[in-house]
């Protein structure tokens, strides 16, 4: 794993010296201290050169842009990793930020078409797939997760491309004088004449959904979408094109085949993703929460592993309604792994949330977001790569809400909705409607009290672009929610599980988002999928899944509620360091930016114990906001470094 870096001025003006992109580099060295590479370039001449990326160099001749590259070695640990890596013939060079697991299925096919290979990375076999098929090509044959950025001087373009599923991240601003990219949108604070300033109108979409639809809280800084890539050409301007499409799925529904043919299925697809993903010349193991999806990648990590030589790392809580340890503890036994178990409590919370959210680049809005920094922090003792099962839950289905939009009148949702229209009518009114039912699945604040916390708030300003990505979206309401969420939702936590496990150089991989899996994955039948009586007598989601699960570790482990990775916000929030920090701290801020309602967040957090969940979690929202305020627009670049 890796970060990305650079920029072009794109009125001619000549790059003078490597001091901005060498503090752009060094600002997110934790995700590759172990090689740097610079390189400068001119898209009008065709012409480009190395420079020192360990010291400061000044530029005689007339480049107008630099490319630069923080390395974590995977893969071939020697020098001939070095990136940008460049073509024989110089004419083109290649960063990638991530792993392509099929990336080795394509050496015979290059080798006899004529390439020469230097090294054992992946990154070079991208490079001779652009220099064979172009960048559509390229990114046809590629199944993994990544952030490319090529620079083409015989054709005087630039492409920029993020994975299918947004695994990886890659930021960009583009105005009339610079295009500039990244891995992380820290490293923009020190391009010339940019600042940080909050988009206002992006706040009624982050109370309500606690996230931007692929876009950012930032004025200016834009998110390249997944499945996309940008063509920036020489008096040109910028493209964006889409080379991935969830809609090219439709799922087949009319199978005779029965669950026992799925299930052996779906057990040879993740055993194949497990397998791929394996490929290191540095030491994995898993991230283990207990719960079924990172259970399963356990079992068949070890399973394509040499047996008991693996290791799982986990986040426990002292809370049992939090703790997941019982089922940690099966797996780990049942497999005979190493296992190793990190106590997260409100101090190392208070501690290190405004280094998480530094890290995050956002406000932290899953609270859960600091345990993935605890569990990476303590991970890097261990191992240099982590599996997690993130994924699966949107790719089958996985949260109670896809049965309840898929049957909106035969759950306790409807009931619950019914109850709550008595005293919101046009609320109960909108949920009727199919496509609102659906963008507001995931909604974690009530619109009416965004409209307390924020006298500005407008809703439609909220949920309007998300519903009209609903509408682009093919297939019955259980696919389009699937979809929905792989667009919205996943991405999110995708980014949330790159930014904190690299936060301390740990690469995270993701199995259920393999290529092939997410493809397959329509094969099965919807019925096999979310089942409202399963044969064991629970009402269930990603029942077949659990089928597997079931099979490895019984049914007791497989069918139990969902507990998801949650964490005690409550006692965290109880905690006196954390309410002294907040009152003395957090709410001034809070009143002087004048964004949201500073006397009622006052009043709830004064009354902690007695705040009902759903206040909770929108006071969790504004504070959460504030604290990545205070760190990325009223903090000063020159010291983050040193405090973070």
């Amino acid at each position: 794993m890796c970060g990305i870096t650079g920029y072009i001025n794109l009125n001619d003006e000549p790059v003078q010296s490597t001091e901005t992109v060498l503090k752009m580099l060094r600002v997110q060295k934790h995700r590759g201290p172990d090689d740097s590479g610079i390189r400068v370039f001119n898209l009008k001449k065709g012409t480009s050169a190395e420079l020192p990326a360990n010291e400061l160099s000044r530029i005689e001749n007339d480049y107008n842009g630099i490319l630069g590259f923080n390395r974590l070695s995977i893969l071939d640990l020697s020098q001939n990793g070095h990136q940008p890596m460049v073509s024989p013939d110089g004419k083109v060079f290649l960063t990638l930020n991530g792993e392509i697991y099929n990336a080795f299925d394509h050496t015979d096919e290059l080798a006899a078409w004529g390439y020469h290979f230097k090294s054992t990375t992946d990154t070079e076999i991208v490079l001779a797939l652009y220099l064979k098929y172009g960048i559509d090509g390229m990114l046809e044959r590629l199944n993994g997760m990544f952030a490319i950025a090529v620079v083409d001087l015989k054709l005087r373009k630039i492409f920029l491309a993020r994975d299918r599923f947004g695994i990886k991240p890659l930021y960009y601003i583009y105005n009339k004088d610079i295009l500039a990219f990244s891995s992380e949108l820290k490293s923009f604070g020190y391009l010339p004449r940019f600042t940080f300033r909050i988009e206002e109108k992006h706040l009624d979409e982050f109370m309500i959904f606690r996230n931007n639809l692929n876009d950012t809280l930032f004025k200016d800084i834009q998110v390249l979408k997944p499945g996309y890539y940008l063509t920036y050409a020489y008096n040109e301007g910028l493209q964006k094109q889409c080379f991935f499409n969830l809609n090219n799925y439709r799922r087949e529904n009319n199978s005779s085949a029965d669950i026992n043919y799925y299930r052996e299925e779906l057990k040879e697809w993740l055993s194949k993703s497990v397998r791929r993903q394996l490929m290191s010349d540095v030491k994995l193991g898993c991230q283990l929460s207990g719960g079924i999806d990172s259970s399963l990648v356990t079992w068949f990590a070890n399973n394509n592993h040499q047996r008991g030589n693996f290791e799982a790392v986990s986040i426990i809580f002292n809370d049992k309604r939090f703790n997941e340890e019982q089922y940690i503890n099966r797996v780990t036994c049942e497999l005979g792994i190493t296992s190793h178990k990190f106590l997260l409590d409100s101090d190392y919370y208070f501690d290190h949330i405004e280094k998480a959210a530094w890290h995050l680049e956002a406000p932290i809005n899953h609270p859960n977001t600091v345990a993935i920094y605890k569990l990476s922090q303590q991970a890097k003792e261990h191992v240099t790569v982590l599996l997690s099962g993130e994924g699966a839950d949107e790719v089958f289905g996985g949260y109670s809400r896809f049965y309840e939009i898929t049957y909106p009148f035969q759950s306790r949702r409807f009931l619950h909705e019914v109850k709550k229209g008595l005293k919101e009518p046009l609320g109960f009114i909108k949920y009727l409607n199919n496509e609102y039912r659906a963008v507001m699945a995931t909604a974690f604040m009530t619109p009416g009290l965004a409209h307390k916390l924020r006298k500005d708030f407008i809703f439609k300003r909220a949920v309007n672009e998300r519903l009209e990505l609903y509408r682009t979206i093919s297939g019955s309401s259980f696919d389009r929610q699937v979809k929905y969420e792989m667009y919205s939702y996943l991405p999110d936590l995708l980014i949330r599980q790159d930014k904190m496990s690299m936060a301390h150089t740990i690469e995270n991989r993701v199995p259920f988002l393999d290529n092939e899996v997410v493809e397959n994955s329509f094969r099965i039948p919807e019925k096999l999928l979310q089942i409202r009586k399963s044969p064991e007598g629970y009402n269930t989601e990603k029942y077949l899944l659990k089928k597997v699960t079931a099979e490895l570790f019984g049914n007791e482990f497989a069918f139990r509620n969902k507990m998801g990775f949650g964490i005690p916000v409550r006692e965290f929030f109880s905690n006196p360091r954390f309410i002294e920090y907040l009152k003395d701290k957090i709410l001034p801020l809070m009143r002087q930016r004048g964004l949201f309602n500073h006397n009622l967040a006052t009043q709830w957090l004064s009354d902690i114990e007695n705040l009902r969940y759903n206040q909770l979690e929108a006071l969790w929202v504004i504070v959460s906001f504030e604290i990545w305020a205070n760190v990325y627009i009223d903090g000063k670049y020159e010291n983050w470094n040193t405090r973070f």
